[in-house]
């Protein structure tokens, strides 16, 4: 489908890929894996045509379809979240009105035998598949499916996107090339921004669709749901494993052990050879042997290990101040913006040393709660703090509100006070900022670098409590592996916001739901919730289904004879509907056949199409059956209806 010759990408003096190679097959689902600024981002680039490579190419056949999605991009501001997302039907226009041009070519030219007139009727197969798979005709049930998939309430739809967040926004970018149902995805951290049961549904659609599937995302448990191919990018080569994510990591390991294996194997040989040569480089009765040595070096392919990254993200949280044994109280909270309702009734406590998740959908009130404990905005019903509370809070806002003047060393530096000002370039190494990065501007950092800097800040004074808000977003999967190790061995109360499952793993025991205006506190780490929660959407929608049921039967009860001239009536109208349609069909089969002949007997290469008139008869025939497919359409579309009158009544 996709084939990538020869690829390579230097800047300046550096080499980002070199002379690399791989197919992306139909079906496919790749997950590309490798340091910070290994290259994964720039190869989609490069995919999409936003980006050339220094050599090589990148293979897109001109029929195959591309949807991309890029950390960053620019959002119009101008339309509706509904009008917006419907922008990804345009192309049904376009490919109707090439398939009205094609038909038309075909019953116009006459040279069927040729390779153009071939590549027409396969332009059109291809066209009428595309169009069957974008559902054109269920299009507006497929926008709303899908924005609500993506966490979206049916009262947005109406909204302008200026009225969202930029994350948001970005869902609704990621639902057009959703509804666009290319033949191949290429997304780049597409779960940044989304909730669980956003990250769920999005799993589902990804693991149906039938086309192919290249991302990079920093979610473990996504990767292994969706993937079923590994390409690690590492010192400007690739290493392609035919396994998901968790699987790539045991083969990858396995692979080093072999390749270190070799190495030192190789390094052992190529000292005893050098060692030889410098021996004997002066005796004569040696020289042919010695140059012998010096070729087979020269010759020889070494064996090259990864340069692999073994700083670390190493760090412990200060011992935690004693607090009282309640450390955070809520009863009957409120929090409204006007009519907009947040939340109601919330009753929560949360004690000493105890480490809590908030989860739910964007929107529904964790960020909103969190600011209230912090005292941060006001609200109805009692919050209180226990004795001796000190919280140490990070948000990923913080991390945007860093001073873009200062350095990094500066800016934790400028906070820290006494003995703790000596060990501010310990802290920063423990975050991976070392060497010439700690004279940095914090305007050039990425958003990661910034999340790791405003979680730094969080060690220059010790806390009773921490309350982290999406403290995982932007950072690498090493990091955010050392950070859940740091919190569970923080011995202070932790509340954290997160919708990274494998990071709430084995990390909260206690989780509090937000959903529907209310705070439901479940007992258990994440898997045990997630698990309740399948189990009580299938029960609500085993309920909804009887209350459908016996809501059928009053109905059915109600009308009783009323209905019954009305049933006989559309009874006696479907019947001779269907007998039209059996017409029609027939009509149809015939004509097929008779079209089918004509075109095995123009396909003969003695045949003279202009002595026996076939060709006449062939484009009446389809004329014919156009006429007929309408009619049969038509008249299907009007029995259906009635069929629904019908069966309403019954």
């Amino acid at each position: 489908m996709i084939s990538v010759n020869d690829l390579s990408v230097r800047f300046g003096g550096f080499t980002l890929f070199d002379s690399i190679s791989f197919m992306v097959n139909p079906r496919d689902r790749i997950g590309l894996t490798g340091k910070n600024g290994a290259g994964k981002s720039t190869l989609l680039k490069i995919f999409a045509g936003e980006q050339a490579p220094s050599q090589g190419q990148v293979v897109v056949p001109q029929d195959v379809r591309v949807g991309y999605l890029p950390q960053d991009m620019e959002h119009a501001n101008d339309k509706t979240v509904y009008e917006e997302a419907k922008l990804a039907f345009d192309l049904v226009l376009k490919m109707e009105a090439e398939i009205d041009n094609i038909n038309h070519q075909l019953e116009t030219r006459d040279d069927y035998e040729s390779k153009a007139y071939m590549d027409l009727i396969e332009r059109l197969t291809h066209l009428s598949e595309r169009l069957d798979l974008l559902d054109a005709a269920h299009m507006d049930a497929e926008i709303e499916k899908t924005l609500l998939g993506l966490g979206f309430e049916r009262e947005d739809l109406a909204r302008p996107t200026s009225e969202f967040s930029g994350g948001w926004r970005m869902r609704v970018e990621l639902a057009k090339i959703l509804l666009q149902k290319p033949d191949v995805f290429l997304l780049d951290e597409p779960t940044n921004h989304l909730d669980i049961e956003s990250i769920q549904w999005l799993e589902s659609f990804l693991s149906d669709y039938p086309g192919a599937v290249v991302l990079i995302s920093h979610d473990r448990i996504f990767l292994d749901t969706i993937t079923n191919r590994t390409i690690e990018i590492s010192m400007g080569r690739i290493h392609d494993y035919k396994a998901s994510y968790s699987k790539y990591l045991e083969l990858r390991k396995e692979r080093r052990g072999t390749l270190q294996a070799a190495y030192e194997n190789q390094q052992k040989m190529i000292d005893d050879t050098e060692r030889f040569i410098e021996r004997f480089r002066y005796k004569a009765s040696k020289a042919a042997q010695v140059q012998s040595r010096v070729k087979m070096l020269d010759k020889i392919e070494r064996v090259e290990l990864d340069d692999e990254d073994k700083a670390t993200l190493a760090f412990r949280f200060p011992p935690a101040p004693r607090a009282g044994t309640v450390v955070v109280e809520a009863k009957d909270l409120r929090k409204a913006y006007g009519d907009h309702l947040v939340f109601e009734h919330v009753d929560l406590v949360i004690e000493r040393g105890e480490k809590v998740a908030f989860v739910g959908r964007n929107g529904e009130g964790k960020s909103t709660l969190s600011k209230i404990i912090l005292g941060q905005l006001e609200h109805q019903g009692k919050m209180k703090l226990g004795h001796n509370v000190r919280i140490g809070y990070f948000a990923q806002s913080q991390a945007q509100e860093l001073d873009v003047n200062k350095t990094v060393f500066e800016t934790l530096d400028d906070v820290a006070a006494g003995d703790i000002r000596k060990r501010v370039r310990d802290i920063l190494g423990s975050f991976l900022f070392s060497g010439e990065e700690v004279d940095k501007k914090v305007g050039v950092l990425s958003g990661g670098e910034r999340g790791r800097l405003a979680l730094a800040k969080l060690l220059l004074e010790p806390y009773s409590m921490l309350l982290l808000d999406e403290p995982t977003n932007h950072l690498d999967m090493r990091s955010k592996d050392v950070l859940q190790k740091a919190l569970n061995h923080y011995d202070g109360t932790l509340v954290v916001v997160s919708h990274d499952r494998h990071f709430l793993d084995g990390l909260t025991t206690k989780i509090y739901e937000f959903r529907d205006r209310r705070v439901k506190e479940h007992l258990g780490d994440i898997n045990y919730f997630l698990e309740k929660r399948k189990l009580e959407n299938m029960r609500q929608l085993e309920i909804r289904q009887k209350e459908d049921k016996k809501a059928n039967a009053a109905n059915k009860e109600a009308q009783g004879k009323q209905g019954y001239q009305q049933r006989k009536e559309l009874d006696k109208q479907i019947r001779k509907l269907e007998s039209d349609m059996e017409q029609a069909e027939q009509r149809v089969n015939a004509l097929e056949e008779a079209i089918r002949r004509h075109v095995e007997a123009m396909a003969d290469p003695g045949a003279k199409v202009e002595d026996d008139g076939r060709f006449a008869d062939y484009s009446q025939n389809k004329k014919e059956l156009e006429r007929w497919m309408a009619q049969w359409e038509e008249t299907g579309l009007r029995l259906d209806e009635l069929k629904a009158q019908r069966d309403a009544l019954l």
